[in-house]
């Protein structure tokens, strides 16, 4: 997806397709829709049906809405039989979110508050 832009692949479905290894029209057409969706979800992250719908209305160059409803229960059949056979979870996000955290320099920081007069001071 990196070269060439697909029909219906938006930028973060993009983003998750080539976190996966499929980076190419080539690469979408050798596994297929159900597969790529599958890989997308085994990685961690959680599409909805809509991205199998984009996937395979990108194989066949039309819009998403465009696919047939017979094809559309192929489709969800087939993903729900590829998502039956994995591993349940392990009750833990697949990722958590990225934090910054900023260390203050020793004179910039907040003054210690002291629990007892240090010794010379009145």
């Amino acid at each position: 997806m990196s070269t060439v832009k697909l029909r219906n692949i938006g930028p973060k479905s993009a983003a998750w397709l080539r976190q996966v290894g499929l980076r190419s029209r080539e690469d979408l057409e050798a596994v297929g829709a159900v597969d790529a969706f599958m890989r997308v979800k085994r990685a961690g992250f959680k599409p909805s049906l809509n991205l199998l719908y984009a996937l395979e209305g990108a194989l066949l160059d039309c819009h998403w809405q465009d696919v047939p409803e017979a094809r559309r229960s192929e489709l969800v059949l087939a993903a729900d039989a590829a998502t039956a056979l994995l591993p349940p979870p392990r009750n833990r996000p697949a990722a958590s979110p990225v934090t910054t955290t900023q260390v203050a320099d020793a004179e910039d920081a907040a003054p210690a508050f002291r629990l007892f007069d240090e010794p010379g001071e009145d």
